[in-house]
């Protein structure tokens, strides 16, 4: 009997192990509308996207990396610095993060999504996998003569 109340003892403790490091996983509801989520997008999905002028680009990567290369049309928010009520979210385009290979976008993504309860999604790979895909990104303005 004491074998026994020793098996299930320890098969609570064991269960219940599990469900405390599944509160370190961001959780996510797809597909409802109102609930916060974070998903990836392709470069080859965002370049369509770009093309069609249907999303808005945030860059958070600092500004001397935005001031490399970046993609057209991209405002910058950087990590450090992030304010998810600065950020434009607007009913026509969607706000699109990236950085340089995909994990400030993911953190920056999850907080913007929180703030305002709705779908996020970030550049899966960052602009490393958008420059490896042949897109192209622009370098810093040039200044007038």
């Amino acid at each position: 009997m004491q074998i026994r109340a020793s098996i299930i003892a320890a098969t609570l403790v064991l269960s219940g192990c599990g469900y405390a490091s599944d509160a370190l996983v961001p959780k996510t509801v797809a597909g409802e509308v109102g609930e916060a989520e974070v998903a990836f997008i392709s470069p080859a999905e965002l370049a369509n996207l770009i093309e069609q002028n249907k999303v808005v680009l945030i860059d958070v990567r600092t500004p001397a990396e935005f001031g490399e290369a970046r993609l057209h049309g991209a405002l910058n928010a950087p990590l450090q610095t992030f304010d998810p009520a600065t950020i434009p979210m607007e009913a026509e385009r969607e706000t699109i993060l990236y950085c340089r290979s995909s994990g400030r976008s993911g953190r920056a993504a999850t907080i913007l999504a929180d703030h305002h309860q709705v779908k996020i999604r970030h550049l899966e790979g960052g602009i490393l996998a958008w420059q490896e895909a042949g897109l192209l990104t622009i370098p810093e303005p040039a200044e007038a003569e």
